[in-house]
């Protein structure tokens, strides 16, 4: 999950990126998982409820798409894809990756679905350098990075 309050993932991603100049970042879901499963019910789970709430937040913006696909596990899958495609879009709205892209034209970001029961990987999403990708709302000029 990129969360963009979440203050451990913003570090270890300041540093790969800034240090460790790391050119690819992947992002990647499975097929199966708990978290997107317990997102599409309401059963309460405590604390988790707050780690839920970003996969809920996804599930709502794509919630006539998803409540349309009739199979339980379709849907399911479609969430997991979904909630991938959501959070390297999270990525690039962080400064940290703004400031890469206009400074070191990198990295690229990937979107990827594991397949537990077959081991393959779906590629969904790259997402190459260009600043243009990011909505104009979430866009940092380079004087705030």
């Amino acid at each position: 999950m990129v969360v963009n309050t979440d203050l451990n993932l913003l570090s270890v991603l300041q540093y790969a990126v800034e240090v460790l100049e790391v050119d690819h970042i992947i992002v990647c879901g499975y097929y199966g998982c708990g978290g997107i499963e317990a997102a599409l019910g309401n059963k309460s789970f405590g604390l988790i409820n707050k780690w839920l709430r970003n996969i809920k937040e996804v599930y709502k913006m794509y919630q006539t798409e998803i409540n349309a696909i009739t199979e339980h596990k379709n849907r399911f899958n479609r969430l997991v894809e979904l909630n991938v495609l959501e959070q390297c879009q999270d990525l690039i709205k962080t400064s940290i990756i703004q400031k890469s892209w206009q400074d070191r034209k990198s990295p690229e970001i990937h979107g990827w679905v594991y397949g537990l029961n077959n081991g393959l990987v779906n590629e969904l999403i790259t997402i190459k350098p260009d600043i243009e990708a990011i909505h104009p709302i979430f866009r940092y000029s380079e004087g705030q990075l």
